[in-house]
C-alpha cells in the first residue's frame, strides 16, 4: 500500500489554522494525510521558517496550500523544500522575487474590504468589528462571521511589507482557487497572479473566506494537485 499524500495548510492574515475545520474532513475522506500549520504572522521570514519547520516533519510528497497572505509564505516556504510536490494558492498572493504584499497591493486600486483594515499602536493590522462580515466572510452566517471577527489573528505591518525571494511557483506545478466576489484581493490581481505562475485554475463565486461556504471546492482543489 502506498504511503499517504500529506496536504500542509497554512492560514493567512485574520485567522488560524481552525479556518480549516470545513475542509480538513473532506480531505482526509479522500485519503490525505492534513496537517493545519499555525504561523504566528509577525512577519513573512517568521511565517515561512515555521511553515518550514512543519514541513521537515513530513517524509512523504506534500500539496502545500496557501490562503491570501499564506500564499505568500508558501511561496517562500516550498524552495528547497525536496518533500513538496505541488502548491495551491487559495486566493493567495503568488508574489514574484522582490515583491511584497504592501508593493503588490498598491498597484490598483484599493479593494472594498481593504478599508475596513487599521493598525493598532503596536505594528499590527487588523479588521474592523463591524465590517468583518462584509470584508472578510460576506457568504458565512452571521455567527460564523461574528465568531471569526471575534478570534481574528491581526498581521504585523513586517509581514505586509516583508519582500519575497525567488518563488517555488517558478520550479513547482500549481493550482489557483480564483474567488470571484473577493472584496480583499480584487478578482483581476487574483487571475493576474494566477496566469504568472502558469497556475490551473478554477474559479467559485465566493468571499475571501471561501473555505467557509464553499469547503467542497477548496478539497477538490487541492485533491486535484495530489
Amino acid at each position: 500500500m502506498s504511503e499517504k499524500i500529506n496536504v500542509l495548510l497554512v492560514h493567512g492574515a485574520w485567522a488560524d489554522g481552525s479556518c480549516w475545520a470545513k475542509v480538513i474532513p473532506l480531505l482526509q475522506a479522500k485519503g490525505l494525510n492534513v496537517i493545519a500549520a499555525q504561523i504566528p504572522l509577525t512577519s513573512l521570514d517568521d511565517d515561512i521558517a515555521v511553515t518550514r519547520r512543519v514541513l521537515g516533519m513530513l517524509p512523504n510528497p506534500t500539496v502545500l496550500v496557501g490562503h491570501s497572505y499564506g500564499g505568500a509564505v508558501i511561496t517562500g516556504a516550498a524552495v528547497g523544500a525536496e518533500n513538496v510536490k505541488s502548491l495551491v494558492y487559495i486566493t493567495g498572493f503568488g508574489l514574484d522575487e522582490g515583491e511584497s504584499l504592501a508593493a503588490l497591493s498598491s498597484q490598483g486600486p484599493p479593494s472594498a474590504g481593504s478599508t475596513a483594515i487599521g493598525p493598532d499602536t503596536d505594528g499590527f493590522l487588523w479588521i474592523d468589528h463591524e465590517r468583518f462580515h462584509t470584508a472578510f466572510v460576506a457568504d458565512a452566517t452571521d455567527t460564523e462571521a461574528a465568531v471569526m471577527a471575534a478570534v481574528q489573528k491581526p498581521l504585523a505591518i513586517a509581514a505586509f511589507t516583508g519582500v519575497s525571494g525567488a518563488p517555488a511557483w517558478k520550479s513547482l506545478p500549481s493550482w489557483y482557487l480564483h474567488c470571484t466576489d473577493d472584496q480583499m484581493i480584487p478578482p483581476p490581481a487574483q487571475a493576474f497572479m494566477a496566469e504568472r505562475m502558469g497556475a490551473t485554475v478554477r474559479s467559485v463565486a465566493a468571499s475571501h473566506a471561501v473555505f467557509m461556504a464553499h469547503p467542497t471546492e477548496v478539497a477538490d482543489i487541492i485533491a486535484l494537485a495530489c
